[in-house]
């Protein structure tokens, strides 16, 4: 049975290229010679951003790759880049069919998975509109505040023990958006301890992040689906019993009692359940892959880029001491720093513009898929073909950043080679958050929380590794998944350095 199937394969194959070479007389981007079969996929390597990376300079920044039966291009530079977001946007806003999306997402009910169309439109407002406005993050910034004032209370209070610096961020990253959508904290803490149940949230949105990372060989051959050869599938049906359950609960208790004053996410949306003035009306099901996508993408990918920030300042003292001064003069030292201060905070901007341009939280974007074949730079892109644009690799790019392995904020200040450089889709040599229509949806609540913890750590600590390890010899290895985990997790003493009165619940809140 397998050995037809593989047949069968390889004559679609076959006769697809055949068929291409009479009807599309513009070539394919160049790329490595696929293998029967499998294609490209053994190129990918095991950490697929820097496999695509190491390709590119080789065939160059638009590279066209074979997996199973599914066309793929890949954008490696801002140049490719920019046309298929911006210039190709519109033809590129749909998502190929994949097995995450399928068995993780609720079927495509999901606002990051959702086909282009009315109904993401509609979940994309209601989500902008509810939670990333201007006005929702200003109405809900006291209650960020309270968790890093929380946050700083129980590192001030660890110890001598050295603690795990991102499990203690997930916890203030996932209670801050929490008590937005649903009007509570989900995990406790204290005394740098943590709650059991968080250790278990951040492995699900970890295993969720790195199975959606997997090229899955169901995905990329159909026929062969059913078989689930890698067991990626059955991970994946089992991690979505482990997240229903938690969302359906929140929903169910949510709707018995509710702890905040203010009207939260989740209350908008299960009043979207009949329809409104505008005949919008939302399912369960689409209530639940909202709450999904924003647990997963709005927690751990701001904690981990804010882990990945300390631990470069703590690699280069020099500009931790800078950061600390510019702290000092704005902020001072009887008081925490508050989302007001950010806009006066111009060296801290361009710490997290640095981080953010090295250690994207998503290395490669989210794939999207051609509705409609196209040309680009002189290349035939087929209709169907799945894009990945390489946002490490982009913002690593030698011929745009110069010492690009080095962590310089200097060049995003005045004076600096890119001192007109933003991060929100607009300059594409780096695009942590993407760009065009399916940008993602919280980047101005990101933003504003990697600011507000990256400020707030380095200006109520200074930082040493455990077991007096040199920060020079820090690790700062990558662990592969959709999004970019440090392969050994940061584990540090901090020391307080404010005014004994700050570290205290009562006086930090605001």
């Amino acid at each position: 049975m397998i050995e037809l199937l593989v047949i069968s394969c390889l004559f679609f194959f076959c006769l697809q290229r055949l068929l291409y070479n009479f009807f599309y007389p513009l070539p394919l981007p160049p790329g490595p010679r696929p293998w029967p079969i499998v294609g490209n996929l053994p190129h990918m390597g095991p950490v697929p951003h820097h496999s695509l990376a190491a390709l590119a300079r080789t065939h160059g920044p638009l590279m066209y790759l074979r997996l199973g039966l599914v066309d793929m291009v890949v954008a490696a530079s801002a140049s490719v880049a920019e046309q298929f977001l911006k210039v190709h946007d519109a033809n590129f806003s749909s998502r190929p069919p994949n097995s995450g999306a399928k068995y993780m997402a609720y079927n495509y009910q999901d606002l990051v998975f959702a086909p282009y169309g009315p109904r993401w439109r509609l979940l994309r407002k209601i989500s902008s509109v509810h939670l990333f406005s201007s006005k929702a993050l200003d109405e809900f910034r006291h209650l960020r505040q309270e968790e890093v004032a929380r946050l700083t209370n129980n590192l001030a209070n660890s110890g001598s023990k050295a603690v795990s610096l991102g499990q203690l961020l997930n916890v203030c990253t996932t209670n801050s958006l929490a008590r937005v959508m649903i009007g509570r904290r989900v995990f406790d803490d204290g005394n740098g301890g943590c709650d059991p149940r968080a250790d278990e949230f951040k492995s699900m949105v970890v295993e969720l992040m790195v199975l959606a990372g997997v090229f899955n060989i169901g995905d990329l051959v159909p026929a062969l689906e059913w078989l689930d050869l890698q067991g990626v599938q059955a991970k994946m049906k089992k991690l979505h019993k482990k997240f229903d359950a938690f969302l359906t609960s929140i929903v169910e208790e949510h709707k018995i009692s509710k702890s905040e004053k203010h009207q939260d996410m989740l209350s908008t949306l299960l009043s979207l359940k009949e329809a409104n003035e505008d005949g919008e009306k939302l399912t369960d099901t689409e209530i639940k892959g909202l709450l999904l996508n924003m647990f997963a993408a709005g927690t751990d990918t701001s904690s981990s880029t804010t882990e990945w920030a300390i631990a470069e300042l703590i690699k280069n003292p020099k500009i931790l001491a800078n950061l600390q001064q510019e702290l000092d003069s704005v902020v001072g030292r009887d008081r925490l720093v508050t989302e007001q201060d950010l806009p006066h905070l111009p060296y801290l901007e361009a710490v997290v513009k640095e981080t953010f341009r090295l250690h994207p939280s998503t290395p490669l974007s989210v794939p999207r898929m051609a509705s409609e074949s196209c040309e680009i730079f002189g290349y035939h892109i087929p209709k169907g073909a799945t894009l990945l644009v390489n946002v490490w690799a982009i913002a690593r790019d030698p011929k745009e950043w110069p010492e690009p392995l080095e962590f310089k904020p200097e060049r995003f200040l005045p004076g600096g080679e890119k001192a007109d450089t933003d991060v929100k889709g607009t300059d594409f040599e780096v695009i942590p958050f993407g760009a065009g229509r399916r940008i993602c949806a919280g980047m101005s609540l990101g933003l504003r929380v990697v600011q507000l913890l990256t400020a707030s750590l380095a200006h109520a600590f200074d930082w040493e590794l455990e077991n007096g390890l040199n920060p020079e010899k820090l690790n700062m290895d990558e662990a592969y998944g959709l999004t970019l985990q440090r392969a050994v997790p940061l584990s540090v003493h901090p020391r307080p350095r404010l005014s004994p009165h700050v570290y205290s619940l009562s006086s930090s809140s605001s």
